[in-house]
């Protein structure tokens, strides 16, 4: 399933995250890239080792640890670090799938990938082409959001990013290990959360069935959660 948070970040935010990458030094996207990776990947992105990055991935962390469509969705136990990629005319990245583990610069500890997500930080009337298009049970989705917007998808899928045909498309992406592996499981309990929040709404916190669900969601998390 395909997860897209509208909003997750608002245009001034954008626009200040915008204003630091229009103005960083870009490298070759190969530079990170696995062995299968370099025969189809063709992009920028900025050094993981620098400072730009990590502040600006910071700020992003910072904010979507206090969304709770995100929390919901993804159930984040460890989070690699944001990486930052733009891709010019004529730049792509073919179809692959994301690494099963990575390691975050200067630490040891694994982090297995469950979820991906990228950041759109540029609006579709930026460039042409650059879709990202997502494999899934339900054939191929096509993914361009306005500025802002998250999509959050499995690690499992098949992706590539569509060539683009003119201006820049501007994105940071990272990985995530959930405290719910199963993609599944992590689905089921992201609509049965949503339903919680909606009776919640309508019902008020303290209506039984509301806490029954409640209850149901929270026992569900003890089950299948790893910490």
């Amino acid at each position: 399933m395909i997860i897209v948070i509208p909003g997750a970040f608002s245009p001034t935010e954008v626009e200040r995250i915008r204003g630091h990458l229009d103005a960083a030094d870009w490298q070759d996207g190969n530079a990170t890239a696995g062995a299968q990776a370099r025969q189809v990947k063709q992009n920028q992105q900025l050094p993981l080792d620098s400072q730009l990055p990590r502040q600006l991935g910071e700020i992003i962390l910072s904010t979507l640890g206090k969304h709770p469509t995100f929390i919901s969705a993804a159930l984040p136990l460890k989070i690699f670090p944001p990486m930052f990629n733009r891709y010019r005319t004529g730049e792509t990245y073919g179809l692959h799938v994301d690494n099963a583990i990575r390691y975050a610069p200067g630490s040891p500890t694994p982090i297995r990938t469950d979820l991906s997500a990228t950041l759109f930080l540029c609006s579709p009337q930026e460039y042409e082409g650059g879709e990202l298009v997502i494999e899934d049970n339900f054939g191929s989705q096509r993914v361009k959001l306005e500025a802002g917007d998250l999509a959050l998808y499995p690690s499992t899928s098949l992706h590539t990013v569509t060539p683009v045909s003119s201006g820049a498309r501007t994105c940071a992406v990272f990985w995530l290990q959930s405290m719910v592996r199963s993609n599944q499981q992590r689905e089921t309990l992201f609509e049965l959360d949503q339903s919680v929040q909606a009776l919640t709404a309508e019902l008020g916190a303290s209506h039984s069935e509301v806490v029954r669900l409640s209850g149901v969601y929270h026992n569900l998390i003890r089950q299948w959660a790893d910490t």
